[in-house]
């Protein structure tokens, strides 16, 4: 039975993210499922969002390589702006039957970013959110 179809993974591109690729990639085999990995680049200024958007081609090109090897069908996006936003629009706009994300980041803004993102998703969307927490 195929549970899953097309799951969105949101990255933050740190560390964290090789541990959730490898539960989204253990399901994506089971269900046969496309993987659609998102960063969303949150910026203040043009040359931050400049850097910032290199650092998550980089980190999301590394993940998808590393699915595509393992024979799954993956897609990157990225989007610019407020996180929790563009990832509620991009679940609205695309069709996903599970949304996967870190619970933190590797720093204390990305634990606050990703921890208001992760609680705000649970209360905005109808669809399964898989929280994976890293071992330290």
């Amino acid at each position: 039975m195929q549970v899953y179809k097309k799951i969105l993974v949101a990255m933050d591109c740190s560390p964290v993210d090789d541990v959730i690729i490898e539960h989204v990639s253990a399901l994506a085999l089971q269900n046969r499922a496309q993987v659609h990995l998102l960063h969303v680049v949150h910026s203040h200024t043009l040359d931050q969002h400049r850097t910032l958007l290199e650092k998550a081609e980089t980190s999301l090109n590394a993940s998808y390589a590393l699915l595509k090897k393992r024979g799954i069908e993956a897609y990157t996006v990225i989007r610019s702006g407020e996180p929790d936003t563009q990832i509620l629009q991009e679940i609205e706009a695309n069709g996903y039957d599970l949304v996967a994300m870190a619970t933190h980041g590797h720093s204390l803004i990305g634990d606050i970013l990703f921890g208001s993102v992760s609680r705000s998703l649970k209360h905005k969307i109808s669809i399964p959110l898989l929280l994976i927490k890293p071992a330290h």
